[in-house]
């Protein structure tokens, strides 16, 4: 997985990385924790700006985010529970996934729109009861890219401090990663396989 993203990013360059970051947030499987910091140390070695980097990296996320967004919005609650309950889970979207993430929105509002863009799970779903409240689209953006441009600026700067040491972490980061996806591939094949469960009120 990780030669995949490395390869991905230098034959695209800034704009394979903004599209890395769009499709994180909207089908999880792909690590903004390993991309990002890879982005940083590519800049680092002259491969491509890192203010551009870092713009592409914030801007796909915010897009991609400003996809669930919409579907909450343009759904409604009632609609994409159903949709969860029924095909769901072919994309990893599941009722639980659902209820977690309007469980948080409602106790924490507007601040886990922020926050919650750093936060591995949270952050691909947390957009959906954001749009399902009617949040306004300008606030969301705005919360949404301020958290973004966060996680985005503190990992990119962690990839780019490492320089040549990345090389050195790249000999173990691809195993587990690639031991990762397959863990995230059996948890999907888990959801498809299963028999259904009802959906909650």
């Amino acid at each position: 997985m990780f030669n995949w993203i490395v390869s991905t990013i230098e034959s695209l360059g800034v704009p394979g990385l903004g599209l890395l970051m769009l499709l994180e947030n909207i089908i999880p499987p792909i690590p903004s924790e390993l991309v990002i910091p890879l982005a940083g140390y590519l800049s680092a070695q002259g491969r491509f700006s890192p203010i551009l980097a870092f713009l592409a990296a914030t801007t796909g996320a915010s897009l991609g985010a400003l996809f669930w967004y919409w579907a909450g919005r343009r759904l409604g609650r009632d609609r994409l529970r159903a949709f969860a309950t029924r095909r769901g889970r072919w994309i990893g979207f599941t009722i639980d996934d659902l209820t977690a993430a309007e469980a948080w929105f409602e106790r924490h509002g507007g601040k886990i729109v922020f926050l919650g863009r750093m936060v591995p799970g949270i952050r691909t779903f947390v957009s959906i009861p954001a749009g399902i409240a009617g949040m306004p689209v300008t606030r969301f953006l705005l919360l949404t890219a301020a958290g973004s441009a966060l996680w985005t600026g503190l990992l990119m700067t962690g990839g780019y401090v490492l320089k040549a040491k990345y090389d050195l972490l790249a000999t173990w980061i691809d195993p587990i990663s690639t031991a990762i996806l397959g863990l995230v591939v059996l948890a999907w094949l888990w959801q498809v396989v299963r028999p259904r469960q009802k959906t909650r009120g």
